[in-house]
């Protein structure tokens, strides 16, 4: 039995540990996604509704997902939208469909404040089972080199994508742009 809900101030170092051993063993990263959680927590990008924790039935951490603001710029125009990054799930809960609700609640989530989008950089097997598209299909790309495959997007609500083209743009605290 797993319970979604908003991260707390006493959650923070056991979501510090838990992200760290999630992504311990995954070879396309850094490591650094637990420093990264940290940093987009003082940061203006930063929805305290939308750092979610999956905890389970004897209130222990098994998962957390952050949705952070970003912007699609285009020129002349700018359109916001999320990042979704990262999404941890601890070892011992992985593949049990943790990962998942996360991402399916906080869809949710995002879509009663008003956002219409979010965008990421993962799987390509994974994402698309919740919708996700390639970037490409909707006129977006990233300032950087990532494969095509990678860069995904999911609509919100109908059409939230529909006329918005450009370029992602992170907030500096992903030392990306």
């Amino acid at each position: 039995m797993i319970t979604i809900r908003q991260e707390e101030k006493k959650d923070e170092q056991q979501v510090f540990q838990l992200i760290e051993e999630a992504f311990r063993n995954i070879e396309h990263t850094d490591h650094q996604e637990h420093f990264l959680v940290e940093k987009l927590r003082k940061s203006e990008a930063f929805i305290p509704q939308l750092s979610l924790v999956a905890e389970d039935e004897n209130g222990e951490i098994a998962g957390h997902i952050l949705f952070t603001k970003i912007k699609i710029e285009n020129g002349t125009s700018s359109f916001e939208s999320l990042a979704l990054a990262p999404v941890s799930v601890k070892p011992d809960f992985q593949n049990q469909g943790v990962g998942g609700k996360l991402i399916v609640h906080g869809h949710q989530i995002a879509r009663e404040l008003g956002y219409t989008s979010v965008i990421l950089i993962g799987h390509e097997n994974y994402y698309p089972r919740f919708g996700y598209e390639k970037t490409s299909n909707f006129g977006i790309s990233f300032s950087f080199e990532i494969p095509e495959k990678n860069g995904m997007a999911i609509e919100l609500i109908k059409d939230g994508l529909k006329n918005v083209k450009g370029v992602v743009k992170y907030p500096k605290e992903f030392g990306i742009d």
